[in-house]
């Protein structure tokens, strides 16, 4: 009985995020729509996938908090392993990730709030103060705001299969899969069945398919009830621009959109940029630092419940450090403008399919001939790029063929502390798609 009120619960969940990606494409062709900050809207930078020391990260959630704070974050979300911060725990200063400089910077910055013991053989050990503690002392209206998540960590066939669920009450174990698209849809189930029975927003999303060449572009353009991605994360090991064997996470992001909204007849995918930050106590460097890539969310209000409203609409962009000013999308075109940066040129391209597309593609092969586990090979009509301009600000007038359309700006700079060699500063625009049938999404399947 329990599992049919579970089921139930998810087909709710599916059927009004279904009805809201409809109203929002609707009104979205309907009328020209500009995100820019107003009266009523403001822009909030935010990351979406953090670790600490509650799981394997090396720094203390408040030192962490405090790092993105003093480098103009407005929004923060936790994302342990398959934990969230909500009991008491005890850690070995010595033995921990971060150790004794961590502990003694912890010291320096909050020596009101560091709690130590001795254990029996002498050791040193601190208190982890819980996410409820370190967002009370940070959290402040309009100005910064933490959020609980939790990396709920999974595999298939021995491959990591994660995702991050944002402003969770309670961790959701890892619901495994006979195959990475249903352990992929299984976990996701979890979270909505968690949304349906709290009555709060929470925000789930695939992270780093790349990492371990886990995720192929074919499972993520057949999972239902979740809308998000990671085009971009800043660990070095997680593969953002493929090899001779892998598609890149671009190249995944235009063959998803193509199959999702031509093919399968289902919503939108949005590409975002994240840290999945470990490390901060060596900054720059070629570990997994902070401050690599994050979202620019356009809501009404920083909270969870107006953060995650406004990137289920699609009101964000994603960056590595190209900032914009100004989106617009009409029924003619879309134009973005940039933020500018003294010293730095920027090329921006939009890329996108067209009806008609050659729809073939090929299995990956080894060098022995044998085939690989890795997204097809498609053809280049898929994320066509259908025009490049090199100035701050750009226009696209829409032919009337599009499925969609997306933007890449790329800055002449290089990234300041980049997670691969030779990477560039980037801001990724969010899909836009023209009025008609490929916009109309099906009821999904029983």
């Amino acid at each position: 009985m329990k599992f049919i009120h579970s089921l139930s619960a998810v087909r709710c969940v599916l059927i009004r995020l279904l009805i809201f990606s409809i109203l929002v494409l609707f009104t979205s062709a309907a009328s020209a729509e500009v995100m820019e900050a107003n009266d009523e809207l403001s822009w909030y930078r935010g990351n979406l996938h953090t670790h600490s020391l509650w799981s394997d990260g090396d720094d203390y959630l408040e030192m962490i908090a405090l790092w993105y704070r003093d480098h103009d974050y407005q929004f923060l979300v936790f994302t342990d392993h398959n934990v969230l911060a909500n009991t008491v725990r005890w850690i070995h200063v010595d033995e921990s990730a971060g150790g004794r400089a961590a502990f003694d910077a912890l010291k320096l910055a909050f020596p009101e709030h560091v709690s130590t013991r001795i254990t029996d053989e002498g050791k040193l050990e601190v208190r982890l103060r819980t996410f409820s503690e370190v967002a009370s002392q940070f959290n402040k209206p309009e100005s910064f705001l933490l959020i609980q998540g939790e990396e709920i960590s999974d595999a298939f066939d021995q491959k990591p299969i994660h995702l991050n669920a944002g402003n969770i009450e309670e961790v959701i174990q890892p619901m495994g899969g006979r195959t990475a698209l249903e352990t992929i849809q299984n976990n996701v189930r979890a979270v909505l069945v968690q949304r349906e029975r709290t009555g709060k927003p929470i925000m789930v999303h695939v992270n780093h398919p790349n990492f371990g060449y886990a995720i192929t572009a074919e499972d993520l353009m057949r999972v239902q009830g979740e809308k998000f991605f990671e085009v971009y994360n800043g660990h070095p090991s997680t593969g953002n621009r493929g090899d001779e064997l892998h598609a890149s996470a671009d190249r995944m992001w235009d063959i998803i959109l193509t199959w999702r909204l031509s093919e399968l007849r289902l919503p939108v995918m949005y590409g975002l940029a994240v840290d999945d930050g470990h490390n901060y106590h060596n900054i720059p460097s070629r570990e997994s630092n902070p401050g690599r890539g994050w979202v620019m969310v356009l809501a009404k209000e920083l909270s969870a419940a107006s953060l995650i409203e406004a990137m289920e609409s699609g009101r964000f962009y994603s960056s590595s450090g190209v900032m914009l000013r100004r989106i617009e999308v009409n029924r003619e075109g879309l134009a973005v403008e940039v933020d500018p940066v003294a010293g730095e040129t920027y090329k921006i391209e939009f890329i996108g399919t067209r009806k008609g597309y050659d729809a073939t593609s090929n299995p990956v092969v080894d060098e022995e001939g044998n085939e690989i586990r890795a997204t097809r090979r498609y053809s280049l009509d898929i994320g066509e790029t259908f025009k490049t301009v090199e100035e701050n600000h750009a226009t696209y007038s829409f032919r009337g063929d599009e499925i969609y359309v997306r933007v890449l700006v790329t800055s002449s700079a290089s990234h300041p502390n980049p997670s691969e060699v030779g990477e560039f500063k980037r801001a990724w625009c969010q899909p836009v798609l023209k009025s008609g049938k490929n916009n109309v999404n099906p009821p999904l399947a029983e």
